[in-house]
């Protein structure tokens, strides 16, 4: 049988030996898991870290999907220097249900202009459609030369193999504003039609005497083709910027509930006391309840996760203090009350952003972005398991 030989830098390999390197540069990022640390997560490890030397001055935002039992994906943004938010968006793979990830691998490169435009990307949000081999990956883009991502567009780009290539997509946008995305997709049927829901906010009037801050939900039926679905009131007595939702059932059946992040309307600071607010709907995401606070869930202005498990329990994870030092959770039974506060995952670190994904019925997956000092934030990406809503 012919031995297949590779080229590489003008020396043959044998192709089994050029597979043993791709093993061993799959594994260059092998870490233990982590002991040292307080909280109920388990089976942490690290997925990435900052070069300090390096192009970026941040790793941030990591979303989550799974391509199978043992295979993961992990998307997440790294800033350049000196902007705001904004840079390239990579990929990581783990393909032994998270103990090890795969080094980089660069989706939406600011270095590569597209046509005539360079643009700089950040705000991974990964979803995999309930029985497609195919993960989509949404992100927000602007021109290169904006000083941060807050006036942002909607691209997305697609991987038909779990993660190691990546097609882009320009998408058919009948909303035509500028947006923000975090948070996962959410399912619904209306009309006997599957609808994808994405919750996005715009924030045009940090920039603009005349823009304004409002939360709002995207619809599609495609993937590809997005509607604006309907727009989240907030109390018109005192107004909040509400921001950063995550939908997700609600008790009712066929009623879905959003959980947001919270600041001041004019000066974007911790509302008081820093609360949570939420929204409801009832008719699939076109309209929404004004929004309300959640007396039970704090919000520090940070982005926090809220999920209902497949056994109709809810897990709200959120950063528990304005400097994101540690993160903590509740969890709430269907139609009861939400628990005391228990510690996610606290170390003499900084901590923020989690995105969870149910892996069983009551067992989340769980990314979050991290550090290594106390006087650092968002200098790594970490990865753990949390047994909640159950």
């Amino acid at each position: 049988m012919t031995n297949r030989r590779l080229t590489c830098i003008g020396h043959e390999f044998p192709a089994v030996l050029f597979s043993v390197i791709l093993l061993i540069a799959f594994k260059t990022d092998l870490l233990a898991v982590e002991d040292g640390y307080e909280g109920d997560v388990t089976d942490v490890v690290t997925i990435d870290t900052l070069d300090p030397t390096g192009p970026y001055d941040k790793i941030w935002e990591p979303h989550l999907a799974k391509w199978s039992d043992e295979h993961y994906v992990t998307a997440y943004g790294l800033q350049v220097r000196p902007k705001g938010d904004m840079g390239d968006i990579v990929c990581s793979i783990s393909r032994d249900a998270g103990k090890t990830w795969s080094p980089r691998i660069m989706v939406f490169d600011h270095r590569v202009r597209n046509g005539t435009v360079q643009y700089a990307y950040n705000n991974a949000v990964l979803f995999r459609p309930p029985e497609q081999d195919v993960i989509w990956l949404f992100v927000m883009r602007v021109p290169m030369h904006y000083h941060n991502s807050e006036n942002a567009d909607l691209v997305a780009a697609y991987s038909a193999d779990g993660g190691f290539s990546w097609h882009h997509v320009e998408l058919a946008m009948d909303y035509q504003g500028s947006l923000i995305i975090v948070a996962a997709i959410e399912i619904v049927v209306r009309d006997g039609m599957t609808h994808y829901l994405l919750p996005a906010h715009r924030n045009s009037g940090r920039h603009d005497p005349h823009g304004d801050r409002r939360q709002f939900v995207l619809e599609s039926k495609s993937l590809v083709h997005w509607k604006l679905a309907g727009y989240v009131p907030f109390p018109s007595a005192s107004p909040v910027f509400l921001h950063e939702g995550k939908i997700a059932p609600d008790d009712c059946e066929g009623g879905l509930k959003m959980v947001m992040r919270t600041a001041d309307m004019q000066t974007e600071d911790p509302l008081k006391p820093p609360l949570a607010y939420s929204s409801l709907s009832k008719d699939g995401g076109r309209t929404w309840s004004t929004a309300q606070a959640e007396p039970a869930l704090p919000n520090h202005r940070s982005k926090s996760f809220f999920g209902k498990s497949s056994k109709a329990g809810y897990v709200y994870v959120y950063s528990d203090q304005l400097e994101r030092r540690g993160l903590s959770y509740k969890t709430r039974s269907a139609g009861g009350s939400w628990s005391e506060a228990r510690t996610f995952y606290h170390k003499n670190d900084r901590n923020s952003y989690p995105t969870l994904l149910e892996d069983q019925p009551g067992q989340w997956l769980a990314v979050w972005d991290s550090s290594n000092h106390p006087d650092q934030k968002r200098t790594a990406i970490r990865f753990g398991r949390l047994a909640a809503g159950e």
